[in-house]
């Protein structure tokens, strides 16, 4: 069984988090700079065994694609033609950004911490994987 790695993909920087081998948990990997994202997940898939992609899905609360949703789609023909032997899925992405500045008060980092986008962009794509696992068990 390979990792599920899932993408909290933005304009500036992509948010990474990665299962275990036997994808039960879920766990923040990184942040990149979105213009090195391919070559990022290059090196990865050449160290680590990966089953499949999970990329956040923006969506607006009628259910229709959000704005960002555009920058999204000519990623994910790049990320098929890079990887063609590993399937990509889409996630609900909705409230994960606020979820994740939620989770970051309740544990208790400091303000300067919080505003660490970066961090925030880890901790969505964190919560978009295990929405993904929880969907998928």
């Amino acid at each position: 069984m390979g990792r599920i790695v899932a993408l909290d993909y933005g304009k500036v920087r992509t948010g990474i988090a990665v299962t275990d081998e036997l994808q039960l948990i879920a766990s923040g990997l990184t942040t990149v700079a979105t213009s090195g994202l391919l070559e990022f997940l290059r090196n990865y898939v050449g160290e680590e065994q990966v089953e499949r992609f999970v990329v956040g899905e923006p969506k607006q609360m009628d259910n229709t694609p959000s704005e960002s949703e555009a920058l999204i789609l000519p990623f994910l023909q790049k990320l098929g033609n890079a990887f063609p032997e590993i399937p990509v899925e889409r996630q609900d992405e909705r409230f994960t950004s606020k979820m994740a500045v939620q989770s970051m008060l309740e544990s208790g980092l400091k303000k300067k911490k919080r505003r660490d986008k970066a961090l925030v962009d880890e901790i969505s794509a964190t919560l978009i994987l295990q929405a993904y696992l929880n969907r998928n068990s």
